[in-house]
C-alpha cells in the first residue's frame, strides 16, 4: 500500500487509486479547506473478524496475507457484514464489537475495521473526513482480494463469493466510508449509513458523500440533524431515509442548549442510531418506518396506519422488498403505534379529561394514559381483551354530568387492523366503565 505516486494536489497508490484534494473535495462553500488522506500505513486500518465460531474474542483478518483469511473463521458462504466506526472511536472493545456480537448470531461473517488512528478528533476533523475516503478505498482493496482468492477457498469453504451478499454499516465519517467503498467496488448488496457525519458532506455532490449510486439498496438512518449543533446530516440521501423521532432530538438526550458537557451536545443524539440499530437486531420485529412527507405530518397521524404494501422495518432487518423505485423518507417514534378512537355518550361538556385503559391478554400492562388519538408505547400490544374509561373534567363545575363510551376502536399501526370495545350507559365523573368487544 505505501508505494505511492504524489503530483501536486493528488495522491496515486497502486493498489488503492488515486485521491485528489481538488473540487469537489475542497475549495467548495461546504467544503474550504484542502487536505489529501494520510498514508494506508499512518491509517494503520485493522480488519477485526467475529463469527459464530468466535463472536466475542475477534481475528485479525488482512489484505495482503491470504494465510491470515484462511486459517481464520471467515466462510465464502455467509453474508458478510462490514462495520466502520466514525470520528475519535474504534472498533475493539467498542460498541462495534458488541455489535458484531449480536449480529453474528445471524449467522454471518462480521468485520469491524478499526481505523482509530486516522479517526483523529474534533480539532483536526477536516483530516479524518478525508481519510474516512482511504478507508474505503482500503475496504474496497480488500473486499477485491477475497472476491479474487474465493476460487482458491472454494474447495474448503463450499462456494464463491459474491458481492451481492455485502451489507456494509457506518456510522458517522464511517457512513461516507462506506460510500466510498460502494464506488470503488460495484454491486455491494446494501449499505446502511448510521447519521452519516454533517459538516464537510451535506450538500455536497454524490461523488463525495454516502449517495444511492453506491449499493444496490442504501438506508439512512437521521438521529442528530437538529441546527445549528446537529452533526448528522440532514437532508435524504439514501433510497430510504428513516427519521426516528423526528431525527434531531431524541429521548433521553439532553437539549443542546441545556447539554452541560461537550460530550452531551455533540455525542447523545448522535450515537443513538447505534443503540437503536443495535436493538433492532435483538428486536426483529419492532420500529415500524412510517412512509411520510414530514415529521409534522406522521405526528398529525396522516400517515397512519401503513400503506397497502406495510410499512419497513427500521434496523437490521430492512429489506428492498418493498418498493424503493424512488427514495423515500419515512418517520417512526422508537415505540408502537396506535390510534384511538372514542365515540362518546352523555350530555355536552365543554372541556373535560378522558382517561383510557387497555387491558392486554399478552404484553406488559399498560397504566392509564390521558386520553390522545395517538398512543406510543414501549411494547406491542399484542391482543386487547378489554378496556376501561373513566372521564374528569378539566376545571370547576356546578353541574353533574354522566358520560358514556359508547365505542372505542383501537387500531394497530403494523396492518391497520382495527379492534373495536362497546358498551351501553353512561357513568359520573371519575368512576370506571368497562368495554368488551362489540
Amino acid at each position: 500500500h505505501e508505494g505511492c505516486e504524489v503530483t501536486g494536489g493528488e495522491v496515486c497508490y497502486e493498489t488503492l487509486g488515486c485521491f485528489t484534494d481538488d473540487k469537489p473535495y475542497s475549495g467548495t462553500p461546504q467544503r474550504p479547506k484542502a487536505a489529501l488522506p494520510w498514508t494506508p500505513k499512518k491509517i494503520g486500518a485493522r480488519f477485526l473478524l467475529f463469527t459464530p465460531e468466535n463472536p466475542t474474542k475477534h481475528q485479525v483478518i488482512r489484505a495482503d496475507s491470504i494465510a491470515s483469511i484462511e486459517s481464520s473463521n471467515f466462510k465464502t458462504t455467509r453474508k458478510t457484514c462490514i462495520i466502520i466506526h466514525g470520528m475519535a472511536d474504534k472498533a475493539e472493545d467498542s460498541w462495534v464489537s458488541k455489535m458484531c456480537n449480536v449480529i453474528t448470531m445471524d449467522d454471518v461473517n462480521c468485520i469491524g475495521v478499526d481505523w482509530r488512528r486516522g479517526s483523529g478528533n474534533i480539532a483536526i476533523y477536516v483530516q479524518a473526513a478525508n481519510n474516512a475516503r482511504l478507508v474505503g478505498a482500503v475496504v474496497a482493496h480488500f473486499l477485491k482480494i477475497i472476491q479474487v482468492r474465493s476460487h482458491m477457498m472454494q474447495a474448503a469453504a463450499g462456494g464463491l463469493y459474491s458481492c451481492s451478499s455485502i451489507h456494509l454499516i457506518g456510522h458517522s465519517l464511517g457512513a461516507h466510508a462506506a460510500g466510498e467503498t460502494g464506488k470503488r467496488y460495484s454491486g455491494i448488496w446494501k449499505i446502511t449509513g448510521l447519521d452519516p457525519a454533517h459538516p464537510y458532506f451535506e450538500d455536497t455532490p454524490a461523488e463525495v458523500r454516502l449517495d444511492t449510486s453506491d449499493a444496490f439498496f442504501v438506508e439512512v438512518m437521521h438521529t442528530d440533524t437538529g441546527s445549528p449543533l446537529g452533526v448528522g446530516i440532514k437532508n435524504p440521501n439514501g433510497h430510504r431515509d428513516i427519521y426516528p423521532n423526528g431525527g434531531k432530538q431524541m429521548p433521553g438526550c439532553p437539549n443542546k442548549i441545556s447539554a452541560i458537557t461537550l460530550v452531551d451536545i455533540l455525542a447523545c443524539n448522535h450515537l443513538r442510531a447505534i443503540h437503536y440499530y443495535t436493538a433492532s437486531i435483538r428486536h426483529p420485529g419492532g420500529f415500524l418506518a412510517y412512509p411520510c412527507d414530514s415529521y409534522k405530518a406522521f405526528k398529525e397521524g396522516s400517515c397512519f396506519p401503513c400503506p397497502a404494501p406495510g410499512c419497513p422495518l427500521m434496523g437490521y432487518f430492512s429489506n428492498s422488498s418493498h418498493s424503493v423505485t424512488s427514495p423515500q423518507s419515512y418517520y417512526l417514534h422508537t415505540s408502537w403505534r396506535y390510534k384511538l378512537s372514542v365515540t362518546l355518550r352523555g350530555t355536552s361538556v365543554s372541556s373535560l379529561w378522558v382517561h383510557v385503559v387497555l387491558v392486554c391478554s399478552r404484553g406488559d400492562f399498560f397504566p392509564g394514559n390521558i386520553y390522545s388519538s395517538f398512543l406510543d408505547v414501549d411494547f406491542e400490544v399484542i391482543s386487547v381483551t378489554r378496556v376501561t374509561f373513566s372521564w374528569s373534567l378539566s376545571h370547576f363545575n356546578l353541574f353533574q354530568h354522566t358520560l358514556g363510551a359508547a365505542r372505542i376502536d383501537f387500531q394497530r399501526g403494523r396492518d391497520g387492523n382495527i379492534s373495536s370495545f362497546c358498551t351501553d350507559g353512561t357513568v359520573p365523573e371519575h368512576v370506571i366503565q368497562t368495554l368488551l368487544p362489540c
